[in-house]
Parts: structure tokens; C-alpha cells; sequence
């Protein structure tokens, strides 16, 4: 099993749930966040006075897949997410040791 990380801009969130959604991925966590990379955030003027805004926007979706689902979910998520504009975000993959779902305690991918 992996564990899939994508951190994505805000208002691509339904596209890419959509594209996880048709290559068969049934759930994932979201969750909102800030921070930046190259991008190094922006100025912007509010009221007369310049400020620069460090940490910008960001989605973050974390899921638990099998290894046999893996490229596909990424590929859907980076076709998605994809304006080919700085900031689109970054795909991390890690190692899942164990799953285990609480209500039933089914273990594996049985439990994801």
C-alpha cells in the first residue's frame, strides 16, 4: 500500500476529485493548507500599503491506496491539477506499513 500526497491549488479541488473518482478511488482526506515553494507568495496592495503574502492557499489530498492503484490515481491527479502555470503543487508517494480500519479492525487493503 502508498500513501498519495498532493498538495493542489484550491480551485482545481473538484476537478481532480472527479478524475480520482472515475479511476475508481473511493475516498480520500482534504484538507485545507498554506505554504509556498518557488513561488515564494506575492505582494498585494490593501489599502494604500503594499504586504507581501508569504503562505498562499493550497488543498491537500492524502490517500491510501493499493500499489496496483497507484499510477493511475497519480496520472488522473496530475492531468487534473496540471495549468502548467507555477504553483501547481507537488505529489508525494510513501510507504504504508499497515491499515486497519477501526469499526470492523479488517487489516490491509481490506481495510482501506
Amino acid at each position: 500500500m502508498k500513501k498519495i500526497e498532493a498538495i493542489i491549488k484550491p480551485f482545481k479541488l473538484e476537478e481532480v476529485k472527479d478524475a480520482l473518482h472515475d479511476v475508481g478511488v473511493e475516498g480520500m482526506t482534504v484538507s485545507e493548507v498554506k505554504g509556498f515553494g518557488r513561488q515564494k507568495g506575492h505582494t498585494e496592495i490593501y489599502r494604500g500599503s503594499e504586504y507581501t503574502v508569504d503562505f498562499l492557499p493550497k488543498i491537500k489530498l492524502e490517500l491510501v491506496l493499493a500499489d496496483s492503484k497507484v499510477q493511475e490515481a497519480v496520472g488522473a491527479i496530475i492531468k487534473a491539477a496540471k495549468t502548467g502555470k507555477i504553483g501547481d503543487g507537488k505529489i508525494f508517494i510513501s510507504p504504508i506499513e499497515e491499515a486497519i480500519r477501526i469499526r470492523t479492525e479488517e487489516k490491509g487493503e481490506q481495510a482501506v
